[in-house]
C-alpha cells in the first residue's frame, strides 16, 4: 500500500477544497452581478448598437470583477497563490479588459486596442523561458487569438461556451505542469464564465463585450504561453493551435471571406461562422452547440498531445477538420451587412455581426 505523507497530503487536499469553493463562489457571484448591472448598462446606454434590439454589454464587467475578486482573496490569505508571474498575467489582462471597456463605451479605434493588447501581451511573455524569438511569436499568439476571441463574440452564448471549454482545457494543461495557482486561476475564470452564460444564451439578456471578450482571449493565450514556455516551438504551436481552433478558424473564414469579396476588414458583416451555420438551417442554440462541441474536440486533442498521451500527428487531423469547415462555411451566401442590418429586411438572422 502506498503510504502518502501528510505534510505532502494536506497541502494537495486544501488547494482542492478551495479550488471547488472558490470555483462555486465564482460562478454564483458572477451570475449575480450580471443580473445586477444589466439595468444600470441600458440606462447609461452601453448597449450593442449592431442588433435589432438593446442588448447591455456590462457581462464582461461581471466575468473580469469576479475573477479577479475571488483569485485575489486566494493570493491574499495564502491558501492558493498564484505563483511566479501569474498575478503579472491577471493584471496585465485586467487592464486590456478596461481598455476594451473603454471600447464599449466610447467606440475606441480599432488599432487603439491592438496597440494596447500588444503592450500588455509583451510585458507578461516570459522571455527567460521562451528566448527573444519565441518571447515574439508569443506576443503575436496572444495577440491574435485575443482578436479572434472578440470576432468570436458574434452570436449570443457563442465566445463563452468555447471560453469555457478552452479555460478547462488549458487548466488541465497547467495541472498537468504542477502549475497549482495557474490551474485555480483557470478554473475560477471558467466558473465565472458559466455564470454570465447563464444570462448570455439565446436570446441573450446581456453581453460579453470587447471587456469580456478581450479579457478571455488574453487570459486563456497567455496562460497557454505560460503554459508551454520551454517546451520546443514545434509542438508548443500545435497545443495552441488546438485549444484556439474554433476562433482562429473563425478569424480566417472572415479574413478570406471579406478578402474575396473585396470589403474592408474593419467593415462588419454576417459573415462568421455562427451566421453561415444559421443560413444552413440551425437554430442560433444549436450552432453554438456544434461549435461548442468542435472547441471540444479540438481542444481535447490539443491537452492529450500537451501531457503526451497521443503524438503530435494528431494535430493534423484538428487542422484539416478546420480546413475543411472553413472551405465548406465559404461557399454559404451570406447577406450583404446593409440587408441583415436594415429594418426594412426580414432576416431569420437574429444573431450579431462583426
Amino acid at each position: 500500500m502506498l503510504f502518502v505523507p501528510n505534510c505532502y497530503f494536506r497541502p494537495y487536499l486544501r488547494a482542492v477544497l478551495y479550488g471547488i469553493a472558490a470555483a462555486t463562489a465564482a460562478l454564483f457571484l458572477a451570475a449575480v452581478l450580471a443580473a445586477l448591472l444589466r439595468v444600470p448598462a441600458l440606462r447609461a446606454g452601453i448597449v450593442d448598437r449592431r442588433l435589432h434590439r438593446r442588448l447591455p454589454l456590462l457581462g464582461g464587467v461581471a466575468v473580469v470583477v469576479v475573477t479577479c475578486l475571488v483569485t485575489g482573496v486566494g493570493q491574499w490569505t495564502g491558501v492558493a497563490p498564484l505563483g511566479q508571474g501569474v498575478d503579472g498575467l491577471l493584471v496585465a489582462a485586467a487592464l486590456v479588459a478596461a481598455l476594451g471597456l473603454v471600447a464599449d463605451v466610447w467606440r475606441l479605434r480599432l488599432r487603439v486596442l491592438v496597440t494596447g493588447t500588444a503592450v500588455a501581451a509583451a510585458c507578461v511573455v516570459p522571455y527567460d523561458e521562451t528566448g527573444v524569438l519565441g518571447g515574439m511569436l508569443a506576443v503575436g499568439w496572444i495577440l491574435a487569438a485575443s482578436l479572434a476571441f472578440k470576432g468570436l463574440d458574434h452570436a449570443d452564448g457563442l465566445a463563452g461556451t468555447v471560453g469555457v471549454v478552452t479555460a478547462f482545457g488549458a487548466g488541465a494543461c497547467a495541472a498537468a505542469e504542477v502549475m497549482d495557482g495557474l490551474a485555480v486561476l483557470l478554473s475560477v475564470f471558467a466558473a465565472a464564465l458559466t455564470g454570465f452564460l447563464m444570462h448570455n444564451w439565446h436570446p441573450a439578456r446581456i453581453g460579453l463585450g470587447t471587456c469580456g471578450s478581450l479579457f478571455t482571449g488574453f487570459l486563456l493565450s497567455s496562460s497557454l504561453v505560460f503554459t508551454r514556455a520551454g517546451y520546443d516551438l514545434g509542438p508548443s504551436a500545435a497545443v495552441m493551435f488546438c485549444l484556439g481552433a474554433v476562433a482562429l478558424a473563425d478569424a480566417v473564414l472572415v479574413v478570406l471571406a471579406r478578402g474575396v469579396a473585396r470589403r474592408s476588414l474593419l467593415r462588419r458583416g454576417p459573415d462568421h461562422l455562427a451566421h453561415r451555420l444559421r443560413r444552413l438551417g440551425l437554430t442560433p442554440q444549436a450552432s453554438v452547440v456544434v461549435l461548442g462541441a468542435g472547441s471540444f474536440s479540438a481542444v481535447l486533442v490539443g491537452v492529450l498531445v500537451h501531457t503526451g498521451w497521443t503524438g503530435e500527428g494528431a494535430v493534423l487531423w484538428v487542422a484539416g477538420g478546420a480546413l475543411l469547415v472553413v472551405v465548406v462555411l465559404l461557399g454559404i451566401p451570406v447577406q450583404s451587412p446593409r440587408q441583415a442590418t436594415s429594418p426594412q429586411v426580414s432576416s431569420p438572422l437574429r444573431v450579431r455581426n462583426g
